[in-house]
């Protein structure tokens, strides 16, 4: 771990960084260069004190989950992400692990879409990124861990995430999480962490067995669903994905599909942000992620 490196880089990206980049108002009276200490520690979900030891070199090693969030929260490139893993003792992901750090540019078009929510995910449907609307809309995802992570794993495992969602949109949503399952592990057919997700769904999923039998196969690039929001309720949105050229991230925008929605949406932005627990449903009442 170079310690000295690793605190110059970090206060470097971060004054290099501007407010709006990340969705922060820069006000009149801002006097700070690029963001505040404590701007980063709410972006990276970590607390003031340790991004100051970070910076004056006092910190401990930092785990790889723990820079793969500051590299989240000062929208470092592949190459600065790579660089901060060295800077502090850790190889960088390999490539069949960067499915797991959001890209740079993507987080970029999310900070860029404002209230429309917008998340970033794998090809296997990790939610590795969400604006500030989308945890808004369903909830903040990105910190699940195990097989909870995969949204096609909560829908066949645990009952209350397809209750966000209407009962007659079920076979629909089910056939078409698989198909793009089915995709997958096409392009990824050596992938022990594919391979070995498809067994535990059929190990523990008799609807999943089922519908992978039937061998259906399709990428989602649109899509249409309704979710059963518990603050203001039926939600009918609009799907549209942007996928990096290998297909193993993408970004996810959704946008009311009428104008009921779209008045709904509104009256859940004025109700307010709640950083809601990342789980299907929240204490507040907040649905699962939306998926593709």
């Amino acid at each position: 771990m170079q310690r000295d490196q690793l605190a110059d880089f970090l206060r470097r990206r971060r004054e290099a960084i501007r407010p709006a980049e990340v969705g922060i108002a820069d006000g009149p009276r801002r006097r700070t260069t690029g963001l505040r200490r404590e701007e980063v520690a709410m972006l990276a979900g970590m607390s003031v004190d340790y991004v100051v030891r970070l910076e004056q070199g006092r910190s401990s090693q930092p785990s790889p989950q723990l820079l793969g969030a500051l590299a989240r929260a000062l929208r470092l490139s592949d190459d600065e992400r790579d660089h901060l893993f060295h800077l502090a003792g850790h190889q960088p992901p390999p490539a069949d692990g960067t499915a797991r750090l959001a890209r740079a540019g993507l987080i970029r078009l999310l900070d860029l879409l404002g209230d429309t929510p917008a998340l970033v995910l794998s090809d296997l449907g990790e939610a590795l990124a969400q604006n500030r609307a989308a945890v808004l809309l369903a909830g903040d995802h990105t910190h699940l861990t195990g097989d909870r992570r995969y949204l096609v794993y909560r829908w066949f495992t645990d009952p209350a995430t397809r209750a966000a969602h209407p009962p007659e949109e079920h076979e629909y949503q089910a056939r078409q999480m698989v198909a793009d399952l089915r995709a997958a592990v096409g392009r990824r057919a050596t992938d022990p962490t594919v391979t070995g997700l498809v067994d535990r769904l059929q190990s523990a999923s008799a609807d999943f067995r089922r519908l992978w039998s039937e061998h259906e196969v399709a990428v989602r690039r649109a899509n249409r669903k309704t979710l059963l929001h518990p603050r203001v309720g039926r939600l009918v949105m609009d799907c549209e994905t942007l996928f990096t050229p290998d297909q193993r991230q993408m970004l996810l925008v959704l946008t009311p599909a009428d104008a009921e929605t779209r008045e709904r949406m509104e009256l859940l932005r004025v109700l307010g942000v709640e950083e809601f627990p990342g789980g299907p449903v929240s204490s507040a009442g907040a649905a699962d992620a939306p998926g593709r």
